[in-house]
């Protein structure tokens, strides 16, 4: 194993991040190798229980051999889990996240304030505009050998800035005065060569070759073009100094934004709701496949079309807020500043197909078990509304969840006839997944 003390202070700049936080997806999937991982970052730290959750013999084999050596196994303080946890239930992606999740999250919030002095750099609520402060004032400060402050007088650097600006301004004044001369002389050679030509423009004419007679028909124009195109807002004077200062500062400070820089801690997984909360809690995020920074996921959540509510949990049919089964999926976007944005359709429309009909009325003699089935009357035509789920408490959609698990906790054989594809059984009834909300279309399907 590695440790952070143990790395030389001189080789930290060389690499692209200094302590990467490794999840199970990398380690499962063996990407990026560890060539690439330890080419990327000085240290590799991830949780005991990343690797207990790593049961597959080959996955396990690989980590032991190639991983483990240049692992550093750690588990994060309570404190920090219960930080990141509220922060999560605050995103809404406390639900869907497992107590592994919670401690490499845990694990990057508590390394990145050890490495940058605190959490200043980190937001503490989701959207949070400002950071939570301003960095710690570096611990190398610049002081004398004899214990007094070295730092430089206010005015005296006043003085020294205005001098600079005076004596730049000064001197851009004489190069724009000279540049005036230079255009006017030049000015006053192409006028005079112009009415040169035009005093001999009959004998020149007929002696020169049309190629010639083109080039000096384009010189002769030059100087009207050159008078129209002619303005100051290419020039720089000291009445646009200051406006021209701040666009060459602006165009340097874009050019070092987009250059890569060193970061203390990244975290690297595949899970999407770990991405999101690590992207609107301002923790580094690095990407599986290129080791870059990732600054902005795509993601789909599922969002209701009656009180606009939403949720990670793909798995839902009801929404938890209204309890109407009107679940959208829509795609959701998260940047590195914390904004989260939902993508709809312009010109959505809800589908009221199955809607046209009531729903028909209870059936007598259900409850002391006398009904006799569809024929028997009640339930609409055919007993289509006998079984409709209409809420998420209802007995049937609670039975149908129930008997759902038991079938993906099964061991399926290909060879039973309750698995066996409708293609080749002949049963087209039978729709496999998660139960049917409603009624459905086929009630307004067309009469034959």
């Amino acid at each position: 194993m590695t440790d952070s003390s143990s790395v030389p202070p001189g080789t930290e700049e060389k690499k692209p991040v200094h302590t990467i936080i490794l999840d199970a997806s990398p380690l499962l999937l063996n990407t990026p190798g560890i060539s690439t991982l330890l080419a990327h970052g000085h240290v590799l730290v991830t949780t005991p229980s990343v690797l207990a959750e790593i049961k597959a013999e080959e996955a396990r084999n690989r980590v032991e051999t190639l991983y483990k050596p240049f692992l550093t196994v750690r588990s994060p303080n309570p404190e920090s889990v219960k930080i990141v946890k509220d922060f999560a239930r605050k995103t809404g992606d406390g639900a869907v996240l497992s107590h592994t999740d919670f401690e490499i999250l845990a694990l990057a919030y508590e390394i990145e304030c050890e490495r940058n002095g605190g959490d200043w750099r980190l937001r503490t609520t989701p959207g949070q505009k400002r950071l939570n402060g301003a960095p710690p004032p570096p611990q190398n400060e610049v002081k004398a050998e004899d214990g007094q402050d070295q730092t430089p007088n206010t005015e005296d650097v006043v003085e020294d800035v205005q001098e600079e600006a005076e004596n730049a301004l000064d001197s851009i004044e004489e190069k724009v005065d000279n540049l005036r001369l230079e255009e006017a002389e030049a000015h006053r050679e192409r006028a005079e060569a112009g009415e040169a030509i035009e005093v001999n423009d009959e004998t020149t004419e007929a002696a020169t070759p049309p190629s010639e007679q083109h080039q000096t028909g384009i010189s002769s124009t030059q100087p009207i073009e050159s008078e129209g195109s002619d303005s100051d807002e290419g020039w720089i004077t000291p009445s646009n100094i200051k406006r021209r200062q701040a666009q060459d500062e602006s165009a340097s400070s874009g050019a070092s934004k987009s250059s890569p820089k060193h970061l203390q801690v990244a975290t690297m997984t595949g899970d999407f709701a770990m991405q999101n909360v690590l992207l609107q809690m301002n923790l580094n995020l690095i990407s599986t496949k290129t080791c870059q920074r990732i600054s902005q996921i795509k993601q789909f959540i599922l969002r209701c079309h009656a009180c606009f509510s939403t949720t990670k949990d793909m798995s839902k049919q009801f929404c938890s807020r209204c309890g109407k089964p009107s679940l959208t999926r829509v795609t959701c976007t998260t940047n590195d500043k914390g904004e989260v944005k939902l993508h709809l359709k312009r010109n959505m429309q809800w589908n009221n197909k199955g809607n046209v009909f009531s729903v028909p009325k209870p059936t007598s003699g259900s409850a002391n078990q006398k009904w006799q089935g569809p024929r028997h009357g009640g339930g609409g035509k055919s007993g289509w509304g006998n079984d409709l789920i209409l809420a998420e408490d209802q007995k049937e959609y609670v039975r149908a969840m129930a008997k759902m698990k038991r079938d993906t906790r099964r061991e399926k054989d290909l060879m039973d006839e309750d698995i066996l594809p409708g293609i080749l059984s002949g049963d087209r009834g039978h729709t496999a997944g998660r139960p049917r909300v409603g009624a459905g279309r086929n009630v307004n399907s067309r009469k034959r």
